[in-house]
């Protein structure tokens, strides 16, 4: 494997003067998650969306005042005929279209960031990466938890050297995932489903920023444990690093223990939650089978609340431990905990901004040059890789050794540590 680093900003900027113009295709979860980042950063304007579910067009299409709405399109190849002046185009539809959506916009000149995971297989993802550069123009992969604040300062004290190399990275969630309610495609993993896909884009995203990115070799497992709920459920994942360190990823989302039981009762998105909330395995309805409509329908209900724009505390997902040569670093429901040489050092971090925020700051000073992007398609598709890789090791029940990782050069390191507004100084 040869060491790359993330050189894909392309040359055109956008005038820092006025605000990028926005088309969203797709308005599930994630993307309705954006939306309150959209509508505070005065460096965006939302103008369009294209959703096929008329009664989500309906209910978007009023979100505004009537100077100011969205206009809504049942495609987005309507959006992409009628608003010529776009800039940028959020892509949050099902993984499995995610090839397709993206080729699209960018056809068009339009910048895109598209949800995680990138694409249902690495061929897809080094395709849109292939098409961003050929095109000109920005692809960046997000969000993901490694936009997370606590993940953030913990590759700034890495990158510092406060404690030394990073040796080892575990990261670790236990949750309900694969009973929450699910499309059908979610839970196939040949069309960027399950939890190996859906989740650990997160985890392996989170380990690579924090170990540098150039992974050499994965050997995973992989499980689907409930005939009632086929899908992969679960991984234990390790992950060797050119440079050194290794690491493991360890997913349950079959609803037993909750990584919150071990989490100061914090949830992934930083808000304590209730233990009868924890697990839709548990609920009433358990036991019951739904229709794929009824499905669909409580899918939708639970869309709109399931992630907040803000929250009392960091957020956790799951449990992540870093140990370098000079100490441990961990979460601590406001910040850090660092366990070093000269004892236990509790690290506050602000709570001003979310993760889409950050995620939306890194994309703009991208385009206006203030600074190199991390998460672009090349950083999206070498995630993807171990997500594939691990699936392939644990069919074939082998290491598997990667060809598309890339790296990331200190100095962005140090622009995100700067920005993100540390309260130490190392």
């Amino acid at each position: 494997m040869i060491p790359t680093f993330l050189d894909t900003t392309p040359s055109l900027k956008i005038p820092p003067s006025r605000p990028l113009s926005v088309g969203i295709v797709g308005l599930g979860a994630a993307a309705q998650a954006f939306l309150p980042a959209f509508a505070k950063n005065p460096s965006f304007s939302w103008v369009a969306f294209a959703e096929p579910d008329a009664q989500l067009r309906e209910k978007h299409a009023h979100t505004c005042s009537a100077a100011l709405a969205p206009k809504a399109y049942a495609s987005l190849g309507q959006m992409l005929a009628h608003e010529k002046t776009l800039d940028l185009v959020y892509v949050a539809t099902p993984t499995d279209l995610h090839l397709e959506h993206v080729k699209a916009a960018l056809s068009v000149g339009c910048h895109v960031l598209v949800e995680k995971p990138m694409a249902s297989q690495l061929s897809e993802a080094l395709e849109m990466v292939k098409t961003a550069r050929q095109m000109d123009r920005l692809l960046m992969v997000g969000h993901s938890h490694s936009y997370d604040r606590p993940i953030l300062e913990m590759r700034r004290i890495i990158e510092s050297g406060a404690v030394g190399r990073v040796q080892m990275v575990h990261t670790w969630c236990f949750t309900d995932w694969m009973y929450r309610p699910r499309r059908a495609e979610e839970l196939d993993y040949r069309l960027g489903g399950g939890v190996t896909y859906r989740q650990g884009a997160h985890q392996f995203d989170i380990i690579r920023y924090l170990c540098g990115g150039l992974v050499r070799s994965v050997r995973a497992k992989t499980f689907d444990w409930d005939p009632k709920r086929q899908g992969l459920g679960a991984h234990t994942v390790f992950l060797d690093f050119d440079s050194g360190p290794a690491a493991t990823a360890v997913y349950n989302g079959y609803g037993g223990l909750s990584s919150m039981d071990l989490a100061f009762d914090i949830s992934e998105w930083g808000f304590v939650q209730a233990l009868g909330e924890r697990n839709w395995r548990r609920k009433p309805s358990e036991g019951q089978v739904l229709s794929a409509q009824e499905e669909l329908k409580a899918k939708k209900v639970r869309a709109a609340t399931a992630i907040p724009a803000l929250a009392d505390h960091q957020p956790f997902f799951g449990l992540t431990l870093v140990s370098c040569e000079g100490g441990d670093i961990r979460q601590t429901p406001q910040g850090l905990s660092i366990d070093g040489p000269n004892g236990r050092e509790i690290l506050d971090l602000t709570l001003d901004t979310s993760p889409r925020d950050l995620v939306l700051k890194e994309l703009w000073d991208a385009l206006s040059g203030a600074a190199k992007p991390i998460h672009t398609g090349a950083w999206g598709a070498a995630n993807l890789e171990v997500c594939e890789a691990a699936i392939t090791s644990s069919m074939e029940k082998r290491e598997v050794a990667l060809r598309h990782q890339v790296g990331i050069e200190p100095e962005i390191v140090s622009q995100i540590g700067s920005q993100i507004g540390s309260q130490i100084d190392r």
